[in-house]
Formats: C-alpha cells, sequence, structure tokens
C-alpha cells in the first residue's frame, strides 16, 4: 500500500499490528542497544517518514537524526517519552491510543478503589487464612459517600468520573484538578492540596510531565489525611514513592491503590509487603480487546496520515 514509505518500528507490538504494519509500510527495527540504534539512524535516517513507538525515548537530538519524519504514532496513552515541544516545532503529528484504552483503565480504577476502601485483598487473605469464625474482619468504607478527586480530567479521568460520579454507578461526589476547568458539570478545585484536602478518595489520571511528575508528595498526601486513600493509574513518578511510604508508615493515609511504579517493575518492599496497598502490574489497558484496538488504532493512524498525502 504504502511500500515506497519507510517506517521505524522501535515497539513491540501484537502479531496482527506487526504483520499490517510490515504490509503497509517498508518497516525498519529500531534495535534496543544504544550503538545498534546509533547505526540504524545514520543509515536509515534520512528516509524515515513515520515511527511506531511504545516505550520509546524520542529527544531532540534524536529527531534531529529523522529530517523527513512527519508522524509519530504511539502504541500507548503515556508521551511522557517523547519530547512533544520539539516534535511540533519540526511539524511532526503525534497520536496515541488514550482514547482507547480509557474505558479499560476506568474499570481498573474503581475496582482498585473498591479493593482499597473495602480492604478486598486483606479479606481475601482473612478467609485464606483460616481467620473467618475466629476473628472479626474490620469494617470498609463505602465508596458512594467518599468525595472522590481526580487528578486530571481527560479521557480516562472522564471515563472514571463517569463511573463514580452522580449520575453513575457510584454516586460518589466528585471533583477535579487539571490545568484548566473543563465544560463538564463536577466541580472544579483549582489546587492539588486543595483538592487532596476536599478528597477522601484521590485517583490520578493525569499525565507524565515536567510539571506532573512528583506532584503527588508530602504536602498533598498531607492533606489527603488519614481517612484518605490514593489511587495511581497513570505514571508511577506522579506519585512521589518515599513520601507515599512516609506517609503510610506514620499512619497518614488509609492505605492505597497502585497499577503503576516509579521504577517499574521493582517495587518497594514497604509498598510490597503493606496490607493497606494494593498492587497489579501496570495492568490498566491489559485486556485482549483493548490491546488490539490500541494496536489498530496504531496503524490507522499512519495510513490515514499518509492517504492524505
Amino acid at each position: 500500500m504504502f511500500k515506497h514509505i519507510t517506517i521505524l518500528q522501535a515497539a513491540e507490538l501484537p502479531e496482527k499490528t506487526d504483520r499490517e504494519l510490515k504490509e503497509a509500510f517498508t518497516v525498519i527495527g529500531l534495535p534496543k542497544g544504544e550503538a545498534e540504534a546509533a547505526g540504524v539512524l545514520a543509515e536509515h535516517g534520512a528516509a524515515i517518514r513515520g515511527m511506531a513507538v511504545r516505550h520509546a525515548h524520542i529527544d531532540a537530538r534524536m529527531l534531529e537524526k529523522l529530517p523527513a519524519l512527519e508522524i509519530i504514532s504511539s502504541y500507548s496513552a503515556g508521551l511522557d517519552g517523547i519530547d512533544v515541544e520539539a516534535a511540533a516545532s519540526r511539524g511532526v503529528s503525534i497520536h496515541n491510543t488514550s482514547k482507547i484504552l480509557a474505558q479499560d483503565v476506568a474499570d481498573l480504577a474503581v475496582a482498585l478503589s473498591i479493593s482499597a476502601t473495602r480492604g478486598l485483598m486483606r479479606g481475601h487473605d482473612f478467609v485464606r487464612n483460616g481467620n473467618w469464625g475466629r476473628q472479626s474482619f474490620p469494617l470498609g468504607r463505602s465508596l458512594r459517600s467518599l468525595n472522590t478527586g481526580i487528578v486530571g480530567l481527560g479521557h480516562i479521568g472522564s471515563a472514571i468520573a463517569a463511573r463514580m460520579g452522580a449520575m453513575g454507578a457510584m454516586g460518589a461526589p466528585v471533583a477535579y484538578f487539571g490545568p484548566r476547568r473543563k465544560p463538564v458539570d463536577h466541580l472544579y478545585i483549582d489546587s492539588i492540596d486543595d483538592l487532596a484536602e476536599w478528597a477522601d478518595l484521590l485517583i490520578v489520571t493525569c499525565p507524565a510531565s515536567p510539571e506532573t511528575i512528583g506532584l503527588i508528595g508530602s504536602s498533598v498526601l498531607e492533606k489527603l489525611g488519614p481517612r484518605g486513600f490514593l489511587v495511581n493509574i497513570s505514571r508511577g513518578t506522579i506519585v512521589n514513592e518515599p513520601a507515599l511510604i512516609a506517609a503510610l508508615a506514620k499512619d497518614g493515609i488509609a492505605g492505597a491503590a497502585l497499577d503503576v511504579f516509579e521504577k517499574e517493575p521493582v517495587v518497594p518492599d514497604a509498598l510490597r509487603n503493606d496490607p493497606r496497598v494494593v498492587l497489579s502490574p501496570h495492568m490498566g489497558s491489559g485486556t485482549q480487546e483493548t490491546r488490539q484496538q490500541m494496536g489498530d488504532r496504531l496503524v490507522e493512524a499512519l495510513v490515514t496520515h499518509f492517504s492524505a498525502r
């Protein structure tokens, strides 16, 4: 279809997506080794017009080696590995899959919220360890009674708000924080500290950027307080892990549920061993259906772009 167009593939993709990409374009893989990657860019960089990426690091220096680049199509929702400003200054368009994966990630956010506030993992261990009938299991919190603060109201945050809010399944009060007010009915709070002070449950959904890395630190956790819960389904770098560990150690918050971590797949022992913390392995978009749709969207963005040329 577009065999005269060269695409640089810097991603491991589903089999169907990999096949369709190679059927449509001339594809060159980017090796993981630094020296090998430099060799591929030196040999083919001038011909590359598109990129298929997942968690690749694309900075201004790399873009200089790709003078013909027109489009970056990302398999993931996050763009934290891409220098968006440098790409924009070069006229390179960027496409991601945040809209496609929003529903599954929102489902997981609600599941983690229920797990943390009702103690589902502790209940599982309570039964498995034979304590049921010999001890009383502590009462949890009703999700619908908790002020739910959402950090970032993009595709994913909006899908969570739809589930958690007054018109959704949970019927909880919802407010959000972000760089700007959105045309929605939910309460907007223009300070992350103020949102945390208002919230009983704080759900992090914003993208990682210089402005958001470390955003959830000691001050925010202190405002959230000893009866508050933290859920993070966005990027691990947005939550200051040492600050979270310190808050848990002094009972500064009630619990946390985390799908993402600062140095994945490494998870600090203090989080792994705390029964108040629910953990999952960065599985927000991890369903067969959504992962394939993400792959389809990656190829579609490239095909649509070059079809218009």
